[in-house]
């Protein structure tokens, strides 16, 4: 009898006359009554003025007719063939990477192969069972694995579980009542004001400069920062217009479409921006505002920087020698730092609004109407708290003899520090 749910597969025979055949699954039970699985080829009819969508719907009504009375219970798996890495690699992964960024897709099928796959991999799916899950899950949080890395198991556990249900493949969902167990407590650093003046003092160079000052005081995510170009730079906010990952850059393409929104640029950081575009080679409307050399096949060309190792190479070596600790330095920290001064300079709508992030329950659990004026006024403050009555060399931005003050940007034209 064969499998009503089961799509079969359509494919093209004949050397003279080219017909569609069609082949499925049937079960049939052998000399010693056991039930075994065989596939079951069917010749449908002449490929001529036949697409092969028309024989695809002939197939499924040859599959239907010879199911009819069948009972949903045999398409689960009857054998222990169909494993745990058997589902995941060849029906988890594949109908769900489509959604996945390339930064999320690389860490994510990592996490899968080294943590699920490495533990479940060999065991028969229909096996699979909520108190085993939910063992394995206790006993990584015990041995001390990262709250990130114990709920990404959590989460990857329980979607391949409700997908296998959803395809028949299991007969109930083992993931539905498990839990997430109890971890350490995460520890969220954020810089200090010594810390943010002492690192910004130290930077000589303009272009590292210019990436730091954005980083710190405009908060974009590390891909966001490393795909913007000239164009985005509108004289008083960074319009996005795409992320970069690992030296590629995804032209329209965003975490959420919260992040499509004008990044909001304080006017203590437009001289910056300003200084380094007039020293850059390229400040054309589609280069790079932070770019680098490419190597290989990409030799001489202008690609993104890679932000881990730019902070690698360039910034952490500066802050070691004024005892910045290396996991204080990541634009993730920034960014954090960030949020978590804003609190302070504007509401918590604001803090939504400079972050851009798709849900004010990312930020806290209350929802306020977003005005545009007050998230700049908030970032220029939370940037006025930071670099009050503290000043950067000017001749580093190259700059008309004077320094950059916290002074509003009216003041900064007339003082001469920025072009009018």
């Amino acid at each position: 009898m064969a499998m009503k749910y089961q799509k079969g597969t359509v494919y093209l025979r004949g050397k003279r006359v080219k017909m569609w055949y069609g082949q499925y699954l049937v079960y049939r039970k052998d000399q010693n009554g056991k039930e075994v699985r065989k596939q079951r080829n069917v010749r449908i009819c002449p490929k001529a003025n036949t697409p092969k969508w028309k024989a695809e719907q002939m197939l499924q009504e040859i599959i239907l007719k010879e199911s009819q009375g069948f009972s949903p219970t045999p398409t689960l798996p009857r054998d222990d063939s169909v494993t745990f890495r058997w589902f995941v690699k060849q029906r988890y992964i594949p109908m769900r990477q489509g959604g996945w960024s390339p930064a999320y897709k690389k860490t994510n099928t990592y996490q899968l192969e080294h943590y699920l796959i490495s533990h479940f991999g060999d065991l028969p799916l229909r096996n699979l069972s909520t108190f085993e899950i939910q063992v394995w899950l206790n006993g990584i949080a015990e041995r001390g694995y990262s709250q990130a890395v114990v709920r990404q198991c959590f989460s990857n556990m329980r979607a391949i579980t409700h997908m296998a249900r959803k395809q028949k493949y299991l007969a109930e969902d083992p993931g539905e009542d498990v839990a997430m167990p109890l971890t350490d407590t995460v520890e969220k650093p954020v810089l200090t004001r010594e810390q943010i003046l002492a690192l910004l003092g130290a930077i000589e160079d303009v272009h590292d400069l210019c990436l730091m000052y954005v980083a710190i005081f405009c908060g974009p995510r590390t891909s966001e920062a490393m795909g913007l170009q000239w164009k985005s730079w509108t004289g008083t906010a960074l319009m996005p217009y795409g992320t970069s990952y690992e030296g590629q850059f995804y032209k329209g393409r965003f975490k959420t479409k919260a992040s499509k929104a004008p990044i909001p640029v304080p006017e203590q950081v437009r001289p910056v921006i300003e200084a380094w575009r007039r020293i850059c080679t390229d400040s054309s409307p589609e280069a790079l505002m932070f770019p680098t050399f490419g190597r290989g096949n990409r030799k001489g060309e202008a690609v993104p920087r890679c932000g881990k190792n730019f902070l690698r190479c360039r910034i952490r070596p500066i802050s070691r020698k004024l005892g910045i600790p290396d996991r204080l330095v990541t634009f993730q920290v920034m960014r954090r730092t960030m949020g978590t001064d804003m609190q302070h300079h504007g509401s918590l709508k604001d803090t939504q609004g400079a972050l851009r992030h798709a849900s004010i329950k990312t930020t806290g659990d209350v929802y306020v109407q977003t005005i545009d004026e007050s998230v700049a006024r908030a970032v220029s403050s939370r940037t006025t708290a930071v670099l009050g009555g503290w000043t950067a060399p000017a001749e580093r931005l190259g700059l008309t003899g004077r320094n950059i003050r916290s002074v509003p940007l009216a003041e900064q034209q007339q003082q001469g520090q920025i072009a009018i």
